[in-house]
């Protein structure tokens, strides 16, 4: 099994170069890109020359977060094979959903088994298109609908063969939670993952991998029940003592306690 980890979370397009830099110095070799837009490319940057700064720096993108919410709202595909052409542009092997506003995802569970079946569209066009898609969660996910969860349905009424999931694990601990009983319950469905602690004294807080509250040890032990083939690090919030410098204390953590 292998663990690829690192994601790109670049603010400015004058600072991209310099960041993906930055990332492949500190030991990356795998990176998830966000802020696409169809007609900006990558913050102003074309996915060709994306792509040419990634290889200058030993990186690729293996997984891309892109806005499905526009295709959720009216249905049309155009967005999503622009999705398609730009990720396997980029040799990606994932398109992967991070985040459906609050009006799309709706206040039922009906309205979460709705939206699975338009996951499960979008999963069909990506495997045309060579590719694999993975839903990404934040807490909402976790709202009750009787006896079960957004989550739980989404796990359940989306196609194994065309949707897999990238859990946060932080936002599954953040919402109460436990990611070995998600994987016991859904073996190999969480393909995979955001790797991202949680602040001890803060849980809105974010933390460097093994100096906050979530026992990863107890998690990576799973990997394989999880189904899991890479994980991205993720760190949003209260870095020490820069962002740099906090994914490259994770990163040593990762690697020599974790993997």
């Amino acid at each position: 099994m292998e663990f690829n980890y690192g994601r790109c979370e670049i603010l400015y397009q004058k600072t991209l170069r310099g960041v993906l830099r930055q990332v492949g110095r500190a030991g990356f070799t795998e990176v998830e890109t966000f802020g696409y837009a169809a007609n900006k490319g990558f913050f102003g940057t074309s996915v060709k020359d994306f792509k040419s700064i990634l290889d200058d720096n030993g990186l690729k993108a293996t997984s891309n977060h892109f806005d499905f919410n526009s295709m959720i709202k009216d249905g049309s595909t155009d967005l999503v094979q622009n999705y398609i052409e730009t990720a396997n542009q980029l040799g990606s092997e994932y398109v992967t959903i991070p985040y459906i506003v609050s009006e799309l995802r709706g206040t039922t569970g009906d309205d979460y088994k709705k939206l699975a079946m338009q996951i499960n569209k979008v999963g069909d066009l990506c495997k045309a298109g060579g590719l694999k898609l993975a839903y990404h969660n934040h807490d909402f996910e976790f709202t009750k609908f009787g006896s079960t969860n957004g989550y739980e349905i989404l796990l359940n009424e989306t196609d194994k063969n065309l949707v897999d999931f990238e859990i946060d694990l932080y936002w599954a601990v953040r919402a109460g939670h436990d990611p070995l009983q998600l994987f016991k319950e859904h073996p190999g469905r969480f393909k995979m993952w955001h790797v991202k602690d949680m602040d001890k004294v803060n849980p809105d807080w974010n933390a460097e991998i093994g100096t906050g509250t979530i026992d990863f040890k107890a998690i990576f032990a799973q990997a394989e029940l999880a189904g899991m083939k890479r994980f991205y690090l993720e760190h949003e919030s209260n870095y020490k003592p820069n962002p740099i410098e906090s994914a490259v204390t994770s990163f040593n953590y990762i690697s020599k306690s974790l993997i």
